[in-house]
């Protein structure tokens, strides 16, 4: 079994092609390493105050992926690859604003 398999499903109704060749994952995770890549390279170039304002909107940016991946699992819904994309572009960008406010946390009380 490949690695990939166990991040992403892979499923071709949900990924991009370009020239006949699927994506290694899925439209929603393909959004999320998206927003995750702008966002360091943001935050790179420029400094980011980590207020709990901040940290409050990272967790409001998770809440429409969960709960589109949520209601396509659990009910007969079907999302479209447009949503889908949306979706893992907020999720990831929460998630990494997550992720760097946790590491400057723990290197501010170091």
């Amino acid at each position: 079994m490949k690695i990939i398999n166990l991040i992403c499903h892979r499923n071709p109704n949900r990924s991009f092609f370009i020239k006949g060749h699927q994506f290694p994952v899925c439209i929603r995770c393909t959004g999320c390493y998206l927003a995750i890549s702008l966002y360091l390279i943001y935050t790179y170039y420029f400094y980011v105050d980590y207020t709990i304002y901040l940290i409050i909107t990272a967790i409001l940016l998770l809440i429409p992926m969960a709960i589109d991946g949520t209601t396509q699992l659990l009910t007969n819904r079907i999302s479209n690859n447009t949503l889908r994309f949306i979706t893992g572009f907020l999720g990831g960008l929460g998630l990494c604003i997550i992720f760097k406010a946790t590491k400057y946390y723990i290197y501010l009380t170091i």
